[in-house]
């Protein structure tokens, strides 16, 4: 890609960049209520994803009138489309999962600058002050009408061991639940839960920044998992390698904790050992919002809590929100795991898999479709050994779909041609039960099936959907004359 474009920095440069490209950026001054209105407009734009239809993929969206927050701005759907991403981070979309590849195999370490030149701190509020109030400070939309409260769906969650001082970023269901305290919800095996019960089993409050509008680089590589980032890893030197630029952190105000130096907010808290608190208990519906497989999660009974010490911003800062279901779930979480299989895979086997798409359906973490190449007949069967690696790459995967050299993963239609014409269910599906995926899989529970003994365990499946080495040579695609179609229809793009 040009050299010339505007270098990607933070939230505002990415804005400036997206600005100059027709088709990826609207900006809009009419009204919006943060409570479930904006999300129900973003819904229609270009939420994309596993969102419920009408939906479609589209440009990103500013709203510069948010009632009750006049001096700030929401902008939506960022990362919400695959091309956006990769003009973004300037890479062609299919070699997205390649980019950050390489990227953990080169890491650069995150630096710290002086208070004085980090723009997050702009403007300072202390939770001592009595008009503090983080719901005022911070314009956190509800998705839907039955949403437990306000959410910060992409804030970026940084803490460190307290043993031993590694840090790390994750990004986590953030609830505003009063004026200074939000609830946090944990997954399972995350690396700041481990962070939480050190400090917790010895007493002690965890120190945590969330930093909310930041450079894309950051919010993709926040979202790698072990084994391809274990314990200890700091997910930030992804980013740098990214950006071939250290990311700068500060010195939090309140707390001895460190935070994005240019994000747009940062919520400067501590997690409280031992309290909890009922993610719903201001709305009482019993539901939390909506999640990336397309369901609402329930409620949570007790959630760790954060207890909010300062706040501070931009002027003029900018919030940054996604739909829980979007195409920017599975961007942000997808692209991580494909280059986790695409690392693990090549390790085994250098150059038979081609491509990986964390699919859409799956929102970047049930699904993945592996392009394979099988180049000599001892080939046969490595196809599926690559999908057995590729659940160890990314244990949350349940569905693999594998194709051949001529499919193009990224096309649905043809990932289902080569389904249809193929496969053959009784000797091309291999099925894995009794697997522990991700608990918000709803059909993941035993009143679903017998079979499953408890939630959050699955029955995991393998569909190979390639040809039998021996007979390539009879399913060839029909072949085109190579013609080039510009000479025809000036300005063609089929990119």
């Amino acid at each position: 890609m040009s050299t010339k474009k505007k270098k990607v920095t933070d939230l505002r440069s990415a804005l400036e960049l997206l600005q100059a490209i027709p088709g990826q950026l609207i900006e809009t001054n009419e009204p919006v209520n943060p409570h479930a209105e904006l999300s129900g407009v973003y819904r229609h734009v270009g939420a994309g994803g596993t969102v419920m239809r009408p939906t479609k993929i589209g440009p990103a969206m500013v709203f510069n009138h948010v009632l009750g927050h006049e001096d700030a701005s929401v902008v939506i759907g960022l990362l919400a489309s695959r091309e956006r991403v990769g003009l973004m981070l300037d890479t062609k979309p299919e070699r997205l999962g390649f980019l950050l590849n390489e990227a953990v195999k080169s890491p650069i370490d995150p630096i710290t600058i002086s208070n004085d030149k980090a723009k997050a701190q702009e403007v300072v509020h202390y939770a001592e002050d009595p008009d503090f109030d983080i719901r005022k400070l911070i314009p956190a939309p509800t998705n839907t009408e039955e949403d437990a409260g306000p959410y910060i769906t992409i804030g970026m969650c940084y803490a460190s061991d307290s043993e031993t001082g590694e840090s790390d970023i994750t990004i986590h269901r953030l609830c505003l639940q009063s004026k200074d305290e939000m609830s946090m919800y944990f997954v399972p095996g995350r690396h700041l839960e481990v962070f939480r019960e050190k400090a917790e089993k010895a007493g002690k409050p965890l120190p945590i920044s969330i930093s909310i509008g930041v450079d894309p680089a950051i919010e993709v590589a926040a979202c790698f998992e072990a084994p391809t980032t274990p314990l200890g890893f700091n997910e930030l030197s992804v980013a740098g390698a990214i950006r071939n630029e250290a990311v700068e952190l500060v010195q939090c105000l309140t707390i001895d904790e460190k935070a994005i130096a240019n994000a747009e907010y940062v919520i400067e808290g501590e997690l409280v050992p031992g309290v909890r608190v009922r993610e719903d208990q201001n709305t009482n519906t019993g539901k939390a919002m909506p999640e990336f497989p397309g369901y609402t999660g329930s409620a949570v009974a007790e959630l760790p809590l954060i207890k909010v010490k300062a706040v501070t911003h931009r002027i003029n800062p900018i919030m940054q929100t996604v739909i829980g279901p979007s195409e920017e779930h599975v961007n942000m979480a997808g692209i991580p795991t494909e280059a986790s299989i695409l690392q693990m895979v090549e390790k085994a086997m250098p150059g038979k898999l081609l491509n990986v798409y964390a699919h859409t359906s799956g929102g970047g973490k049930y699904m993945a479709v592996l392009q394979f190449m099988k180049s000599q007949p001892s080939d046969e069967g490595r196809q599926r050994q690559a999908a057995l690696l590729a659940f160890a790459a990314f244990s949350e995967l349940k569905h693999v779909f594998i194709v051949d050299e001529d499919v193009d993963p990224f096309d649905s239609n043809d990932v289902l041609w080569a389904l249809n014409t193929r496969y053959q269910g009784d000797v091309d599906t291999v099925f894995i039960p009794g697997v522990r995926c991700h608990p918000l899989d709803p059909s993941q529970d035993p009143a679903y099936s017998p079979s499953i003994q408890e939630k959050g365990v699955s029955c995991k499946t393998i569909y190979d959907c390639t040809v039998p080495f021996h007979l390539k040579d009879e399913f060839k695609r029909s072949e085109f004359k190579e013609v080039d179609p510009r000479r025809f229809v000036p300005g063609f793009s089929n990119v």
